[in-house]
């Protein structure tokens, strides 16, 4: 089975004060076992982290440089 990455970046929609949580809940509807979700956000998202494992997922965060931090998710089968 092919492994699917799904990439979002909210970095914008925070910016301009649009809560983007709705729009990360649709995209990882989309996210299938084994496949990977990465979210580009201006900060860590560590509520996000205890939604997402009560889901199945597994978290690597990485801080690519200020305000823009990368969030990878794996969906645990």
């Amino acid at each position: 089975m092919e492994q699917k990455i799904i990439e979002l970046d909210v970095r914008e929609d925070l910016k301009n004060k649009v809560e983007p949580f709705q729009k990360i809940m649709e995209a990882v509807k989309e996210v299938k076992d084994n496949d990977i979700f990465i979210l580009h956000a201006p900060f860590k998202p560590v509520p996000l982290f205890a939604v997402l494992k009560a889901k199945g997922f597994t978290h690597e965060a990485v801080e690519i440089e200020e305000k823009h931090w990368k969030v990878t998710f794996t969906k645990n089968a």
